[in-house]
């Protein structure tokens, strides 16, 4: 099945969550395969700085704060702990090695050839890397995304002051007063990691209300729980200069509106506005392809681009970005190449912020339904009312579940809880097999669970909770 006029029959621009799925896929169906990757390590931003090493460190910061916290303390449990932060960036560090370690294993497990350096096109099948011309029947852009920059408020993350996320998870001191730019997933999760550790945190949020795109009630309940936790919240604010000083950070910041100027001191600023699509450098022009008005190269449902046997997932093209929807994007575009059938549902990816507790979503939000036309019938339960939750004295949130009024048909499933992330999967599997309220609502859940609770919501559309 190769084509020997080419060096591969397909080549993978990037080793991100998409990238190194994608080389691994089209390994496993045959096809001779590249991955061209410039880190010293696979995996992407997600297993070198982003998903894999900001798990690590909420795990042992909520650890930290239980015992610190007094959830210890409700049980009987006296503990008087003291943090080694430098202990805890080391197993942080010792996660990621072993999985981006095993990428390594995978590709030679699938012979795919790791091609180290950048990549730039040449012409629709040649790219060039470093002093080398390699070429590919069909050529798959996974280059993913990095940290959107803020003007007036310089990264620096050598000097550990103002930092990236990048930065965040690599600080080697608890910051005394860290303020969050931005109250977005990464900004709520590295925020609450220094939190538990011990430092004051600000988040100044440019929008009303925290982690946009979410469902309305997710997004003031998670506001709520924050503040409680003792986050402070500059909602409706925005930053628009800061200096450095020594140990300090001086932060000038206004409504979003304008006006009320202040200015905060803080002793790190962490800048987490989002992230745009990598394309620089990539020569994109050579190819005949070009970007669209955010950045990102246009696809169709097949992942093509414009230019035949060049296609592109991930960040880098539409939609959200989530190391998961890049990964079945991945599976799909290699399976596509190998001239099978690959399709990603994009209507049912979900969402998880990995707070404490979590947060997560999938399918469409109320406001969304109802920007859509979209009548629909709507139940909640709360987790103060699950028995497991109660045991364990962990009653925060609650799920919702929004059906389609027309057929029952559930469209969006939003929860907090310590278990959402994990819980939004069966919501996804549901929708993925068009379940109805009424399906969800008669499959027997084990007792007791937190799982239960998207039972009694899947009730509460029809009216009926039984322990409500």
């Amino acid at each position: 099945m190769a084509d020997h006029s080419y060096d591969y029959d397909v080549l993978i621009i990037g080793a991100g969550p998409g990238g190194y799925v994608a080389a691994i896929r089209a390994g496993q169906l045959g096809l001779k395969t590249a991955c061209v990757e410039s880190r010293e390590t696979l995996g992407g931003t997600c297993l070198n700085v982003g998903c894999i090493p900001s798990k690590a460190l909420l795990h042992g910061s909520e650890l930290f704060e239980e015992a610190a916290g007094g959830h210890f303390a409700t049980w009987g449990i006296t503990a008087k702990p003291s943090l080694d932060l430098g202990r805890m960036m080391q197993e942080k560090t010792k996660a990621v090695g072993e999985l981006t370690g095993g990428i390594e294993f995978l590709f030679k497990k699938n012979k795919v050839t790791w091609l180290k350096g950048h990549a730039a096109f040449e012409d629709a099948h040649t790219v060039k890397i470093g002093d080398e011309t390699v070429t590919a029947k069909d050529i798959v852009i996974a280059t993913g995304s990095s940290v959107t920059p803020l003007p007036g408020v310089e990264v620096d993350n050598a000097g550990k002051r103002i930092v990236d996320s990048t930065g965040a998870l690599d600080l080697d001191e608890v910051p005394e007063h860290l303020v969050v730019i931005g109250g977005g997933v990464i900004g709520l999760e590295l925020g609450s990691v220094w939190r538990r550790l011990g430092a004051k945190v600000t988040v100044i949020e440019y929008l009303d209300q925290l982690l946009p795109g979410m469902d309305g009630e997710v997004r003031k309940e998670a506001g709520k729980i924050f503040k409680k936790q003792g986050m402070e919240m500059m909602l409706g604010h925005k930053v628009t200069g800061a200096k450095v000083s020594g140990k300090k950070v001086t932060l000038s910041v206004e409504k979003s509106a304008g006006g009320d100027e202040q200015t905060i001191e803080a002793s790190h600023v962490l800048v987490a506005i989002g992230r745009r699509p990598n394309t620089d450098g990539l020569a994109l022009d050579k190819a005949g392809l070009t970007v669209n008005n955010r950045g990102q190269i246009e696809i169709d449902h097949d992942f093509r681009t414009k230019v035949d046997g060049i296609w592109a997932i991930g960040d880098v093209v539409p939609g959200p970005m989530l190391a998961h929807k890049a990964e079945d994007e991945g599976i799909a575009v290699a399976e596509n190449i190998a001239g099978q059938t690959g399709i990603v549902n994009h209507d049912v990816i979900p969402s998880v912020v990995y707070t404490a507790p979590e947060i997560a979503g999938v399918g469409l939000s109320e406001e969304q339904a109802k920007e859509r036309g979209i009548a629909v019938k709507v139940g909640k339960f709360p987790m103060m009312a699950n028995s497991r939750a109660k045991a364990n004295r962990d009653t925060d949130g609650f799920v919702k579940v929004i059906a389609d009024a027309s057929n029952d048909r559930v469209i969006g499933v939003w929860m907090i809880n310590s278990l959402a992330g994990t819980m939004i999967a069966q919501a996804a599997q549901a929708m993925e097999f068009g379940a109805t309220s009424e399906d969800i609502a008669y499959t027997c859940h084990a007792h007791p669970t937190h799982a239960e609770a998207f039972k009694e919501a899947a009730m509460a559309v029809q009216g009926k909770p039984i322990h409500m």
